[in-house]
């Protein structure tokens, strides 16, 4: 979501400044580095759009900004953001037709499509709350739903909220969730994997 202001109290020295929200609100910090446009530089009261996210101490921070009457880019191209959700769909689809001709259980597959929505939901809520300075998901519980099956709905989230998807400490988890997962569903291909897949079905 994007939204607009007034520059104010630029210091070109020192690269910041500030942005008076449309509407009232709190004045949202800017600095140069979050212009998608660096060869323009403010100079004060020009009037910007902007994205807003939470720095580490918790106070809001403008990113993406750009001058109105410019096009703001996508922190994401399309084709990257079309190649991730083709990932997570095709892998659910291969979850769903292997469970349809008996090489998996049908829990499974439940598992994956419930916990994706679980998680596309928690990524939503952690963006709203983040843009309203709300109590957050914690980052480990986010890493948890994609390990236990969540991933692809979490990956979609990434693409179509555009969350979490430029923290590369975070991405650099989430990947090794994805593969620890997948590694997990590989092993239940297998006669060993299958078997004990079935004795903890038929005790549950």
């Amino acid at each position: 979501m994007r939204y607009q202001g007034k520059i104010t109290n630029w210091k070109d020295d020192n690269g910041f400044g500030f942005i008076n929200p449309n509407g009232g609100g709190n004045q949202v910090f800017v600095h140069i580095k979050s212009f998608a446009n660096r060869q323009k530089r403010p100079v004060g009261d020009e009037i910007v759009t902007y994205e807003l996210k939470v720095d580490a101490k918790g106070r809001a921070q403008a990113e993406n900004v750009a001058f109105v009457g410019e096009r703001a880019p996508s922190n994401i191209s399309p084709e990257r953001r079309n190649t991730s959700l083709i990932l997570a769909a095709t892998f659910l689809v291969f979850v769903a037709a292997s469970a349809f001709v008996g090489k998996l259980p049908f829990a499974v597959l439940w598992l994956y499509l419930v916990g994706s929505a679980v998680a596309f939901l928690a990524y939503a809520f952690d963006k709203s709350a983040a843009r309203k300075d709300q109590w957050r998901t914690q980052e480990s519980t986010l890493h948890l739903f994609a390990l236990v099956g969540g991933w692809p709905g979490a990956l979609a989230a990434q693409k179509l909220l555009r969350h979490k998807s430029k923290k590369q400490s975070f991405q650099i988890v989430f990947w090794a969730t994805v593969v620890l997962n997948c590694s997990a569903l590989a092993w239940l291909f297998s006669s060993s994997g299958a078997g004990a897949l079935r004795s903890f079905l038929g005790a549950a």
